[in-house]
């Protein structure tokens, strides 16, 4: 990453100040010529976690857990999200924080991995707490005109409560929403930490439509946690976090419902983190896996992390090549 140190240069006479003008607009034209840098992790003033992405109106908005532990006696310290923008995949803008569990009349805390979606000009937010009046999490879900906030409850109660699952096996099975909209307008929400479930959700994006269900994976498969579901020339992919430490795999189906065909790993253990999440997006003709690590030394680790960006790339069948994690992130030319 270039850095440049100031200095103060004297009055100089004309032709010397004619010749650092001349010298300086080179410079410049040298500076917009290169490559714009994003090495991983992408965010180094504050440690983020669990992305999540959207693409809307030219620029991703990334979206993200806000990892506030000790350095000493660590543990999971999360009281609000964050959001940050970039029409480049490069360049990142903080947006602020869009909304923190405060806002959530009805949750107690632990602002754990998020979700946002765009429908009909609205967009959507959901998220797992810990409940205040009900053992376990719940997904609450609120609403904004702007990707950048601020959400505000759309319901004043959980859209999903840890009470609504089949045989849940522990408290915290109710987290990590993913959100999918397929082509027919219909929306899924899939949540779930050692087992997966999943739901329609009505036109409102604010209420289920019907009950909740179990996915049914593969046992090789080892869900974990984190799912994220897309869609690409008409084969659907599930990604997970799988087993512990976690890495990410990925099954496909040729329907939303399934039945899932396991694919097996897509990303190894993530650098000094038990955990790692994934978003998948496509922006100006590329493929992003993005993704956290604990990377950022000396403090980083699994109750600090950072999130980074890799290419993704697809194999002519449909499958998808395993992610190589790197420190250079987008800043390395892509793949031909």
């Amino acid at each position: 990453m270039l850095r440049f140190q100031s200095v103060t240069i004297p009055n100089p006479s004309p032709v010397k100040a004619k010749r650092q003008i001349v010298f300086l607009a080179h410079f410049a034209f040298v500076l917009a010529a290169l490559p714009l840098r994003a090495d991983n992790p992408i965010i180094t003033d504050v440690f983020t976690a669990d992305p999540t992405a959207i693409v809307h109106d030219g620029a991703v908005y990334l979206y993200t857990g806000h990892d506030e532990s000790p350095e000493r006696n660590p543990h999971y310290v999360m009281n609000n999200w964050l959001c940050f923008s970039s029409t480049d995949m490069a360049r990142w803008t903080p947006r602020g924080s869009p909304v923190a569990v405060k806002d959530f009349a009805w949750a107690r805390s632990d602002a754990w991995a998020c979700e946002v979606k765009e429908r009909n000009g609205k967009f959507y937010f959901y998220a797992p707490m810990v409940q205040r009046r009900a053992p376990g999490y719940g997904i609450g879900v609120a609403v904004s005109d702007s990707p950048t906030g601020p959400f505000t409850d759309a319901r004043g109660s959980a859209l999903i409560t840890h009470q609504m699952l089949p045989s849940p096996p522990h408290n915290w099975s109710n987290i990590d929403p993913a959100v999918f909209i397929d082509d027919d307008g219909q929306a899924y929400i899939f949540v779930g930490n050692s087992k997966c479930y999943y739901a329609k959700l009505k036109g409102d994006m604010t209420e289920l439509d019907g009950g909740v269900a179990v996915v049914d994976l593969p046992g090789d498969a080892r869900y974990t946690e984190a799912p994220w579901v897309h869609k690409r020339n008409g084969l659907y992919y599930l990604s997970f976090a799988s087993g512990f430490p976690e890495k990410i795999a990925y099954a496909t189906s040729s329907s939303v419902n399934g039945p899932w065909n396991y694919r097996g790993i897509l990303a190894e253990v993530a650098g000094n983190s038990n955990t790692i999440h994934q978003a998948i997006v496509d922006f100006k003709g590329r493929s992003y896996f993005i993704y956290h690590n604990g990377s950022i030394q000396p403090s980083g680790g699994s109750f600090r992390r950072s999130v980074c960006v890799d290419y993704l790339y697809y194999n002519p069948d449909g499958t998808i090549k395993r992610v190589i994690q790197t420190t250079e992130g987008t800043s390395l030319p892509p793949a031909p």
